[in-house]
Order: structure tokens, then C-alpha cells, then sequence
């Protein structure tokens, strides 16, 4: 591990990894097909980080590619009303290591 590093950097990056996604499937069920240089210049992302995204969302089921650009699938609904529910049993995971 790097010096100055800690255990949860890679968690606060999977986080921000997280948070960087759920935006982008938004902004992309917003301005639908959306390209890549199009959501970098929107979400203020590297494009490089876009493709990144897009290329895991795609695999995910989330995002569809076409050639006009990114659409999202049938499954962002269900994905987007289970969120709550995902952050809820993430915060209780935390809890109880907290307690523990």
C-alpha cells in the first residue's frame, strides 16, 4: 500500500465510482442518445472516464450503444427504484461494523 494511503480510499473510490455512474444514467435518460464528448462536456468528466463508465454500464444491461449515441434499457427503472433500498443496506453494513 502506498504511503499515506489507507484502507478506505479504495472504498471511497468505488463510492465516487458509484456516484459517477447513477449520474450518468440519469443525464443519458435525459438527453437520450447522448455520445461521449457530449456527457463529458455535461457532467464535466474526462472522456476517457465516460468510456470507462458507459463500457460498464453497457455490461451492466443499463446503457444500450448505438450509433446516435447512449440510451438507457428497460432495466433503469427497477435499477434506479432499487437504489434506496441498496443504500439502505449499505448504511446498515457500515453500522454495525461501527458497533462492532
Amino acid at each position: 500500500m502506498a504511503e499515506g494511503a489507507s484502507i478506505f480510499d479504495s472504498v471511497l473510490e468505488e463510492i465516487e465510482l458509484v456516484g459517477r455512474h447513477i449520474e450518468m444514467l440519469k443525464v443519458t435518460r435525459e438527453m437520450q442518445p447522448i455520445g461521449i464528448i457530449r456527457l463529458s462536456e455535461v457532467l464535466g468528466i474526462p472522456k476517457h472516464k465516460v468510456r470507462y463508465s458507459l463500457r460498464l454500464l453497457e455490461k451492466d444491461g443499463l446503457i444500450i450503444a448505438t450509433s446516435e449515441g447512449a440510451l438507457v434499457s428497460d432495466k433503469y427503472d427497477e435499477f434506479i427504484a432499487d437504489l434506496s433500498e441498496n443504500f439502505d443496506e449499505l448504511i446498515d453494513r457500515i453500522n454495525k461494523i461501527r458497533q462492532s
